[in-house]
């Protein structure tokens, strides 16, 4: 208690400059920009994001220091309104964060729950089986795990996308590290871009058609910017393929039972958030919340009807029949609340510590400032062109919160321009995406930050002909 009595006051002194302040009128924030709360707040966010750029160093998961500097934020921001005699205003806005951030975690929860599922029940293994079986060149798997790449990721986590074409790629091109480095990069590029055209591509998209930027079906214009955006450099890498064909390998896995099921149950699950939303004018997430049903279900039908597999002595077993015992559809219970257990927190619960640093950051006065400057000053079109450079510097999920929370006046063309390019523009360099950073781990030294750099020219004519294909395609949108 005593400690307590002597905190507070040596914490009010160093406010005391803003006690001094006029109160704010009635729902109108403080401009707390050039006082020690605002300052304070911008060290905490600064510093926590060095944590998360360092986290490979480090060993410090992401999502820790983003929610300390979050509490540290609006713990200081709290003290300033409480002196000021409204704490109501500091209280609503930060309900408004969570509510916001609570939509879109119990959306991601659904949509990553489905892609768990699927990777359990070797979906994604059965598709990677299937190619490497066929025996292709190393060109036509560089094209087709491309193109497989900017499709999936348009309803699938682009990081699991990235890493099951490049577990392909790695399958097939193992003595070619040439081949294997090249496919990255388009499989990385790939990723982005198709992220960018549907609303269940990135969580870019998802905020700003949960925020009614842009329709549902307002996305898909950019649908032919995306693809250039992939096929650009693609083309151009194509002629840095060897023109060979690899080893021929063999591998069978076959999905196991209700695979092809649920993935009928996850196109339904969207397509009951798209009804919710546009049709009912309910938020997406119940839509998808409802969807989340139909796999719990489906998963009770599978443990009801369940059947153990008589066991085979390991010496009657000889190593072929391992093999074929690999290859059949598995019969072990399916429990939805494994699949659940299994969300990347860390990422779920580092977009927490975003959404309420960034805004902490808007509610002190910075956003307002800062938009001012790139859409007035500098104007639409720049400023979300420069949006895209930044994504590839910074994570894009705090450089489009920060958009969305500036909240700019601009038509649904430039809302789609800033998705596209908050997208696409983590390509430019391998640590601009989260895709980027996992396969740097996974191929071991044989894609790296300078393998990537080296076609980053290829890169950003991909990234200038979508912008200049979207304002041409979509001109009667701006």
């Amino acid at each position: 208690m005593v400690l307590k009595l002597k905190v507070l006051p040596a914490f009010s002194l160093a406010v005391s400059p803003l006690a001094a302040l006029a109160a704010p009128a009635e729902g109108q924030a403080l401009d707390l920009t050039g006082h020690f709360v605002g300052y304070l707040s911008i060290a905490a966010f600064v510093l926590a994001y060095i944590f998360v750029v360092l986290e490979e160093v480090t060993e410090l998961r992401k999502s820790k220091p983003m929610m300390l500097a979050a509490a540290i934020i609006w713990a200081a921001i709290a003290v300033v309104y409480n002196l000021q005699g409204q704490p109501q205003l500091a209280e609503e806005a930060v309900r408004t964060l969570v509510l916001d951030y609570g939509e879109l975690l119990l959306f991601l929860i659904v949509s990553i729950t489905y892609v768990n599922a699927l990777e359990e029940r070797r979906v994604f293994e059965a598709v990677r089986a299937w190619l490497v079986s066929k025996g292709l060149g190393y060109r036509s798997l560089f094209w087709i795990t491309g193109i497989l790449a900017f499709f999936i990721s348009a309803i699938s986590n682009n990081m699991t996308t990235a890493m099951l074409m490049t577990a392909v790629v790695m399958a097939v091109g193992k003595d070619n590290p040439r081949f294997v480095a090249l496919s990255c990069v388009n499989t990385v590029v790939a990723v982005n871009a198709g992220g960018a055209f549907c609303p269940f591509g990135d969580i870019t998209t998802l905020m700003v058609w949960q925020q009614h930027k842009v329709t549902f079906w307002g996305f898909f214009v950019l649908f032919v910017p995306a693809v250039i955006n992939f096929v650009l450099p693609a083309a151009i890498m194509h002629f840095a393929i060897p023109d060979a064909r690899p080893a021929e390998v063999k591998d069978v896995t076959k999905m196991k039972r209700g695979a092809k099921r649920i993935v009928a149950l996850f196109l339904l699950t969207i397509a009951t958030a798209v009804v919710f939303s546009n049709i009912l004018h309910l938020p997406a997430a119940v839509g998808m919340m409802a969807g989340l049903t139909y796999i719990q279900f489906f998963g009770y039908y599978l443990h009801i009807t369940h059947r153990e597999e008589p066991e085979v002595p390991s010496e009657l077993m000889d190593r072929h029949d391992e093999e074929e015992e690999k290859a059949l559809p598995g019969e072990e219970r399916f429990d939805i609340f494994q699949k659940l257990a299994q969300l990347e927190w860390d990422t779920l619960l580092f977009f927490y510590g975003v959404v309420l640093c960034v805004g902490g950051l808007d509610f002190l006065g910075y956003l307002g400032y800062a938009s001012e400057y790139l859409y007035d000053e500098l104007g639409a079109t720049p400023a979300n062109i420069l949006v895209g450079i930044a994504s590839a510097f910074v994570d894009n999920i705090p450089v489009m919160f920060a958009i969305l929370s500036m909240n700019p006046d601009i038509s649904t063309g430039q809302w789609l321009l800033v998705t596209l390019t908050a997208g696409v523009g983590g390509s430019l360099l391998s640590v601009g995406s989260a895709a980027g950073v996992a396969l740097m781990g996974q191929t071991r030294g044989i894609y790296t930050f300078l393998s990537h750099l080296k076609w980053m020219p290829a890169i950003a004519l991909g990234y200038a002909g979508s912008i200049l294909a979207h304002f041409w395609l979509n001109a009667e949108l701006f």
